[in-house]
């Protein structure tokens, strides 16, 4: 069976450097990460179309530009989309044209080395609760805003997988019936109303119909109004403009409403809040807080949990790769994430 539903960490040892590599829709980001989670040295690329060999080729220059000099101790890659853990194959990525991509034996066979691969919101929780805003949180629930959505959970130093390995996609909950479509295939997921994306698309529709509010994004992109993205609103954003501020705190609400789904199901003490549109911070975050408030099964009887943004930013994803990558062992490697199975009740081991 693909996947196994909990890992429980060995204690955590290893010293070294590692490389981690973070996959994203738009970037591939790789950093030298020492046992501290400092990052010593940085690289990055766009990510090259939907070509999977182009992809395994970007990686293997980072790693070789990076290990240049280095004494490097493992591999890390954070990949986003349904992992086989147990074989190192990405089943599907919705942002990606991996399907049934045995990921790690490929790159295990161009570096020469092993190469951990992992869920790359797994990597960035792990992070977050190793070295940032998560640490000594029992039950830690991490979302990365990106191109899309990913998420991760960890319960008491254990990441969950769920039974069959692809538990996390909280971004795929579908949130608005018949709405907006999804990569993914479905429609209303919460991505396509809470990501990057979603700001993106809702900046373009209003530079496109010629707003006036729009007229600061449209300079921004000299007037080309298909290349407006979240990063462009989010910069905007923390600049001042008002549509750019407007249209955040429009995203932050469909994601306060989504966390407070997630805290009905799950109940965490902390929501922790990364990856790219992290950035705009409290611009995001504040609206986000207030509709967490306002949906919140059994609000005002109950504690709710913290949300906070990540301390780590968008680089928690390559941090946690890299720290996963050094601390598993031998024949723990096929099993996934460096750490030792939990037997479910009634099960041996």
């Amino acid at each position: 069976m693909p996947g196994t539903a909990r890992y429980a960490p060995r204690p955590l040892r290893g010293r070294g450097l590692a490389i981690g590599i973070d996959i994203g829709g738009t970037k591939v980001a790789a950093g030298v990460v020492d046992p501290d989670g400092v990052i010593v040295a940085s690289a990055r690329r766009e990510t090259p179309g939907q070509d999977p060999r182009r992809v395994e080729t970007v990686i293997v220059d980072l790693v070789r530009e990076l290990g240049r000099g280095r004494r490097i101790r493992s591999v890390g890659i954070g990949a986003a989309g349904w992992m086989d853990l147990d074989n190192g194959t990405v089943l599907f990525s919705p942002h990606l044209a991996w399907r049934n991509e045995p990921l790690r034996a490929n790159l295990e066979k161009l570096l020469r080395r092993r190469v951990t691969v992992l869920n790359d919101a797994d990597a960035a929780a792990w992070a977050e609760w190793r070295f940032g805003a998560g640490r000594g949180e029992p039950r830690l629930v991490c979302i990365t805003l990106g191109t899309g959505i990913g998420g991760a959970m960890i319960t008491d130093g254990v990441l969950e997988r769920g039974r069959h390995g692809v538990a996390g996609e909280f971004g795929h909950q579908i949130i608005v019936p018949n709405g907006h479509r999804c990569e993914c295939g479905n429609r209303g997921c919460w991505e396509q109303y809470a990501s990057g994306n979603a700001l993106g698309r809702e900046a373009r529709e209003l530079a496109t119909a010629n707003s006036p509010v729009a007229q600061s994004m449209l300079r921004e992109v000299h007037g080309q109004a298909e290349s407006i993205t979240g990063a462009v609103v989010t910069r905007l954003a923390l600049q001042g403009d008002p549509a750019c501020r407007e249209l955040i705190d429009d995203v932050g609400q469909w994601l306060g409403l989504g966390i407070a789904n997630l805290a009905a199901a799950l109940d965490p003490g902390t929501f922790v809040i990364g990856g790219g549109l992290g950035a705009a911070g409290s611009l995001l975050i504040d609206p986000a807080r207030r509709s967490f408030e306002r949906n919140l099964t059994g609000r005002g009887f109950r504690p709710a949990a913290v949300i906070t943004t990540a301390a780590l930013g968008p680089e928690a994803g390559l941090v946690g790769a890299a720290d996963l990558s050094r601390i598993r062992s031998g024949p723990l490697l096929r099993r996934g994430y460096g750490a030792a199975p939990v037997a479910r009740r009634g099960e041996r081991r």
